[in-house]
């Protein structure tokens, strides 16, 4: 890849960023960053107790993952953020330009599944349903694609890279 890699692994909670985003900085060369870590303590808290973010809340936090993205410029960043909405890419955009989007989409089966086996996160099953109905899948004149869950992370680590290199 001529330059260094600026990437925001994307999707709903269960999807798989922080498993993919790991994998992926691992196989590019470049630091990872989850954009969960940035959250203030009161949406952390918010989410806990099973309430949605509203866009208030995500507004800064979305600037502090723009600024992450922007500082590593000339290093790489790969960053796991949900990104759902186009306005929240675009609010990234505005910071770091040359970020490229990578959405991670599967049925919400699969989702709820993957969620249910994990005991470490904040984020309540429960707001799954919330995170589908918000999500606005990329449009083509976004910089990005979309990938399935359904392969093996390093199936869809590698589908990823060879896509960021064409």
């Amino acid at each position: 890849m001529p330059q260094p890699a600026n990437v925001v692994v994307m999707g709903v909670s269960g999807s798989g960023k922080s498993t993919i985003g790991k994998l992926l900085a691992e196989k590019l060369g470049v630091p990872f960053t989850d954009a969960d870590d940035l959250h203030p303590e009161s949406n952390v808290t918010k989410m806990a107790a099973g309430t949605p973010l509203e866009d208030e809340d995500r507004w800064p936090w979305l600037a502090l993952v723009g600024d992450a993205l922007a500082a590593a410029s000339t290093t790489g960043l790969v960053v796991a953020c949900s990104a759902l909405k186009r306005s929240y890419r675009e609010a990234i955009l505005a910071s770091a330009p040359a970020t490229v989007f990578v959405l991670l989409h599967g049925p919400r089966e699969l989702l709820s599944e993957r969620m249910g086996h994990r005991d470490d996160h904040f984020m309540p099953l429960g707001l799954l349903d919330s995170q589908l109905a918000t999500l606005e899948l990329l449009e083509p004149d976004e910089p990005g694609f979309t990938v399935s869950i359904a392969p093996s992370p390093e199936m869809i680590v590698d589908e990823i890279a060879g896509k960021l290199s064409d």
